[in-house]
Parts: structure tokens; C-alpha cells; sequence
């Protein structure tokens, strides 16, 4: 009342057809608050008036961006902005002495303002907007953004179709709940709403919920206030399946076709090994992504890990069929030597042999025999061929078998996945 007074005195005076000399300006209430004194104590003493009631603080939380998700460190960095808003029955006024000014900003350092904590950050950068809002009626609106590296435990069983759940606490440990009580402006829907409608990043995260827990933390002999938001966010795995699963079942698939193809052992053999080679890089780059340590190997880890054995079952068989076939080979070398059909039949081709040899030194006259006569000079064929009859069965058992022993692993490895 005393500025508008001035002013209507100020007019009263004045000459006729002059302006008046005062005008309301923001440092008229700058003034009035006496924030430009040199007394700053009011900037960090806690403004309440009644001592048996906590001053509340009301917090608005918007997630912005997921700059990175880190599973070897377990660490997620957020971009968000955070809203405070107090009350502070110390700094009020009257709008209409002051033309209905009726809020300023001022600097974060004019009046106190609440520390905040946050329990899980390791690393981060605060923003440089260090100003806030006072209206007339004491209340106080600071919002700053905030670019937070969090320790989360990354759980990673289902990778790349996994879910991961992140806690933000934030909590003022210098004022116990008797001083300061922090609390949720907004339903957790409304943040999320604004939440997604702000979301800035389209990577490999997405947002997907958003839930807040006030609870009261104990420390010491003292209870502190304390608000948690629990971030839900989900796995893009689009690249994951065409870089790494998609690969490695088409290696597979053809470790598969050179098992059950008609090639001879040895190039199968050869074909294998280079196909257990290839996988083995995949691997690699997998064990670059996934940390080092956790409770269980995740889904993805015994996948890799499956097929590989498979890989590796699949070219023991082949070197087993190859010793049973040589095995056999040299069992029908020593019986054909043996039996007596087949040492007769030998015997006669060893005296045609040495025919055609004094033929060939008497002249030219075989060049001149009838083919008839060549074919009858010619060894016969053996008659005898013993043939190892458990060979093929062998073979047929062992691919099927891994056949099938395939496919029970592919449909675990699906289950796991789903569930």
C-alpha cells in the first residue's frame, strides 16, 4: 500500500499535463523482497513458519531421452526434466501495488531452494538454468533438465527380447520428514503421457511405463523423504535377430545340408569346420555386448553355446562314419584275400597279364584281333564284393538322431524366449 500511496501522491503533485514519475518496474519488487540486501541467510535457511508442519515440496518428473543403455557396466543414462515447486511464506506481495505484477524469475541462488540427491546417479551434468519462478503468493517453480548416468541392474536372461527396469530416487537427506516432505504433483499416467509425447529418441530403447513410489528411508536416528519413478523401458532386438540369430541359423541350417548331402566324408569334413568358424566370430561379437558377470547365462549365451556342440556333434559323426568306412575298407582288402574264389580269379588274371605282355613283344598282331577276342582276354570282374551292411544303417541313425536332437533344441530355445 505504501508504493501505491507514493504514487497517488506523486500524481497529486505533479503539474498539469506531466507524466508521473513513477512507474512499476520488476526491481520495485525485487526491492520490496529485499532480495539486494547483503543479508544472505534467507537463501539458505528453510522457509517455514510453523515448526510442527514440513514444508512440501512437489516434484514433476518427463522423461526425454535414453542416450545409452551400457550392459557390460550396468549403467543407463537419461535425459529428463525436473519440476519443483514450494512454497515460501517469506517472499509474498501484493500485486496491485506494483501495477499486478504478479511472478518474476530470480536467480536459484536468491532464495533457498531444495538440495536434491539422487541415489543411483554415478555420473551426470547439471543444466545451466539456474533461475526459478516466484509468484505474489510465495510459490516458488524451479524446472531444470538433467543428464543422468544411473546404476541399474541390467537383467539381460532374455536378450535381445528383454525388459528393463530402472530406479530414479530422488531425496533431500539434509531435512528429515519432520522439515521436508517430498512429494508427486501428477498421477504417474499424466508424466507418461507428456512423457511420450516429448520422447526425443527413437533407437534401441523404448519407453513403455512409468511408476512412482513415495516411501520414507531411515538413516541414522532420522526418517528422510524420499520419491523413487521406476523407468520400464524395452528392447528394439530388429538388429540384434539380423546381425547375430539369423546368422548363425543360417549357418546351421547349412552345417545341416553338407551333413545330409551326398558329398563324400572328407569334403564334409572340410565344409564343417569352416562352417564352426564362422560361428565362432559371431560369438565374438556377441561376448563384446554381454557383461561379464551374471546370475544366469543369458538365453541368447546358451543358444550360441547349443548350436555350436551341435556343430561340433555333427563333425564327430562325420570323422566316426569315416573311420567306420575305412575300418570296413580294410576288412574286405584282408578277406578278399583270403577267400578262394577270389584268390583263383586273381590267379588267372595274373597269367593274362603276363599273355598280353609276350603278346605285346611278338608284334603287332593284338592291334589286329577282334574286340571279341579282346573282351575274352580281358581280367573278369570280381564276382566277390562284401560290403559292410551295419555302414548305412549307422550313417541313417546317427543323422537322424541329430536331427531330431535339433529340433528339441530349437523348440527350448523358443520356449524360453516366449516365456
Amino acid at each position: 500500500m505504501q508504493r501505491a500511496f507514493i504514487a497517488i501522491l506523486t500524481f497529486a503533485l505533479g503539474t498539469a499535463g506531466a507524466a508521473p514519475r513513477y512507474v512499476c518496474t520488476y526491481y520495485d519488487v525485487v526491492e520490496y523482497l529485499n532480495v539486494s540486501s547483503h543479508s544472505k541467510l534467507h537463501a539458505h535457511i528453510l522457509p517455514k513458519k510453523n515448526l510442527k508442519e514440513p514444508l512440501e515440496v512437489k516434484m514433476d518428473f518427463m522423461l526425454v531421452a535414453i542416450l545409452s543403455v551400457i550392459e557390460k557396466l550396468q549403467t543407463v543414462t537419461f535425459y529428463f526434466v525436473l519440476s519443483l515447486e514450494w512454497k515460501n511464506t517469506f517472499a509474498t506481495w501484493d500485486p496491485q501495488d506494483f501495477c499486478n505484477i504478479s511472478k518474476i524469475i530470480l536467480p536459484t541462488s536468491t532464495y533457498w531452494s531444495p538440495p536434491i540427491f539422487i541415489l543411483e546417479r554415478v555420473n551426470g551434468q547439471n543444466s545451466n538454468l539456474d533461475y526459478m519462478m516466484v509468484t505474489h503468493d510465495g510459490s516458488f517453480n524451479s524446472t531444470q533438465p538433467f543428464q543422468v548416468t544411473l546404476t541399474c541392474s541390467l537383467m539381460i536372461l532374455k536378450f535381445p527380447f528383454d525388459t528393463q527396469t530402472c530406479n530414479l530416487s530422488i531425496a533431500s537427506f539434509l531435512y528429515p520428514v519432520s522439515d521436508l516432505v517430498m512429494k508427486t504433483r501428477r498421477s504417474p499416467a499424466e508424466m507418461m503421457k507428456d512423457s511420450q509425447s516429448y520422447f526425443l529418441t527413437d533407437g534401441e530403447w523404448k519407453f513403455t511405463n512409468l511408476s512412482i513410489t513415495e516411501y520414507m528411508e531411515q538413516l541414522d536416528h532420522d526418517q528422510f523423504s524420499v520419491v523413487t519413478y521406476t523407468i520400464s523401458i524395452e528392447r528394439r532386438p530388429t538388429l540384434y535377430i539380423l546381425n547375430l540369430i539369423l546368422p548363425t541359423c543360417a549357418l546351421y541350417l547349412l552345417d545341416m545340408a553338407v551333413l545330409f548331402g551326398p558329398s563324400s566324408l572328407e569334403e564334409k569334413v572340410s565344409f564343417q569346420i569352416a562352417i564352426i568358424l564362422g560361428s565362432s566370430m559371431l560369438a565374438v561379437i556377441l561376448n563384446n555386448i554381454l557383461p561379464t558377470s551374471s546370475n544366469k547365462p543369458p538365453v541368447i549365451v546358451v543358444f550360441f553355446l547349443g548350436t555350436f556342440l551341435l556343430m561340433i556333434m555333427a563333425v564327430l559323426d562325420t570323422f566316426f562314419l569315416l573311420h567306420q568306412q575305412h575300418k570296413s575298407l580294410r576288412l574286405d582288402k584282408a578277406l578278399r584275400s583270403f577267400h578262394p574264389e577270389v584268390r583263383a580269379e586273381l590267379a588267372v588274371t595274373a597269367v593274362n597279364n603276363q599273355g598280353m605282355k609276350h603278346l605285346a613283344k611278338e608284334g603287332t598282331q593284338l592291334l589286329n584281333l577282334p574286340r571279341k577276342g579282346q573282351e575274352k582276354r580281358q581280367p573278369a570282374n570280381l564276382r566277390w564284393q562284401p560290403q559292410d551292411p551295419f555302414l548305412p544303417v549307422l550313417e541313417k541313425v546317427l543323422l537322424y538322431s541329430h536331427f531330431f536332437l535339433s529340433l528339441f533344441f530349437f523348440a527350448i530355445i523358443s520356449i524360453k524366449w516366449s516365456s
